[in-house]
């Protein structure tokens, strides 16, 4: 039986973030020094995003409690995260973030995941239920959104791991951004990018999934971005093409889901992340399949089996449970659209 969001594990996923979005201990930091004056805690460092261990789990633990409140405005926990809202998500909190962003040193700082996620965040806060959250961060929008289109045509390669660098991973989340407030020049140019990088690749082996610490799979998450920015058309016979053989379960390694064997490494604990993405992007990609599709029903039940593993460990230890209920909701909630 396919899993879905329910009120009560909406509510405990919310509680989750909450316990850990304005936890600044323990606190991963990857920062440069211009001088020993830059060698400050994380919340001086960053006004809003200095919990959740790092600083991009804690903005997609803000997206997180973001959706959870728009599907579920009556959540037990609402109130406390609209409080987190409007105490956190003003404008002198986000002129703190940008002031980090304006440092020459911090011209890759979270480059490009963290970025994706920030953008991710803005299209969640856009029409959400109060203008006040995506008026307060669009300063530090419009930084990313600036990023990124200074940062794309200097980028002739991709990044195809399966963790952070991944650049699939952030066209996909980037595009959800500029559909939603319109953007259409920096859509095409992530579609440009997408086909620069993607556009003639066939026949993926896969073999190399998943590493000791993905939590993407570098085929799947392609093949996702590819589906999300291409016209449908196009995307079916980019598809047919970069994985011929799924209705044999081949490559069949992205059938499998990963073993993690120690959660209280930060690193293995990944896998978890990987089965939680996967999920996600198999059943994305079946919807674009007509059921008749000898390729649908495996790729569905692979998202099922994924999904199901995934979600026993979304808690537990915290080298996991800083940022895997984000990724429990990607694959719970996001359109395929």
């Amino acid at each position: 039986m396919t899993a879905t969001l329910t009120p009560d594990i909406a509510s405990r996923f919310a509680r989750i973030a909450l316990s850990h979005v304005r936890r600044e201990y323990p606190n991963h930091i990857l920062h440069g020094l211009d001088g020993p004056e830059d060698a400050q805690t994380p919340s001086q460092l960053h006004p809003i995003f200095y919990g959740s261990f790092d600083w991009h789990s804690c903005v997609h633990g803000y997206w997180m409690l973001a959706r959870l409140i728009r599907l579920f405005p009556s959540l037990p926990e609402a109130e406390a995260v609209r409080h987190l809202f409007n105490r956190m998500l003003v404008a002198d909190k986000v002129a703190g973030e940008c002031a980090y962003f304006d440092r020459p040193m911090a011209r890759g700082y979270e480059r490009p995941y963290g970025w994706a996620w920030l953008l991710k965040l803005a299209a969640e806060l856009d029409g959400h239920e109060t203008a006040d959250w995506s008026a307060a961060l669009a300063p530090l929008t419009k930084r990313i959104v600036a990023h990124f289109c200074d940062f794309l045509p200097l980028a002739t390669y991709p990044v195809r791991t399966g963790t952070h660098y991944n650049t699939a991973f952030a066209l996909r989340l980037a595009a959800d951004y500029a559909s939603a407030t319109g953007d259409a020049d920096l859509f095409e140019l992530l579609l440009q990018t997408a086909l620069r990088w993607y556009g003639a690749d066939t026949h993926c082996p896969a073999w190399g999934e998943p590493s000791g610490d993905d939590f993407l799979s570098p085929a799947l998450i392609e093949a996702e971005c590819m589906r999300r920015l291409m016209p449908p058309k196009a995307f079916t016979a980019w598809f047919d093409a970069f994985l011929p053989d799924i209705s044999r379960h081949e490559p069949r390694t992205l059938f499998h889901p990963a073993r993690v064997s120690d959660r209280s490494d930060g690193k293995i604990a990944h896998l978890d992340g990987l089965n939680l993405s996967r999920a996600w992007c198999w059943k994305a990609l079946a919807a674009t399949l007509p059921d008749s599709d000898s390729r649908r029903s495996p790729m569905l039940d692979a998202s099922e089996h994924h999904l199901a593993i995934g979600l026993d460990h979304v808690s537990g230890d915290y080298m996991g449970e800083h940022w895997l209920a984000s990724f429990a909701v990607l694959a719970l909630t996001e359109k395929n659209g």
